[in-house]
């Protein structure tokens, strides 16, 4: 059986600029090997391995009149490995 523990999580609403500052300093960070999450008092340090797996979504989902898009980016690893083909963008 296994067990999932949210070691961090935040939602905000932003605006477009803010999401491409705050993913190219992700990038910077991943570079990096380190990841310091921060909101408020709150701080979440994690290492990131070379061997990861990038997982993209695009999803729609209506709701009556309304339509909701989501895109979800999400970076996985295991210890010890175990990485799949590449994604790119177009």
């Amino acid at each position: 059986m296994s067990q999932e523990i949210v070691l961090f999580s935040s939602e905000e609403h932003t605006n477009r600029a803010r999401v491409s500052t705050f993913l190219r300093e992700l990038a910077d960070r991943l570079e990096q090997n380190a990841v310091v999450l921060r909101v408020g008092e709150r701080e979440q340090t994690v290492d990131v391995p070379d061997d990861l797996v990038l997982e993209v979504e695009l999803e729609k989902e209506t709701k009556g009149e309304k339509v909701k898009y989501s895109l979800e980016v999400e970076i996985e690893w295991t210890e010890g490995g175990d990485a799949r083909g590449p994604v790119t963008l177009g």
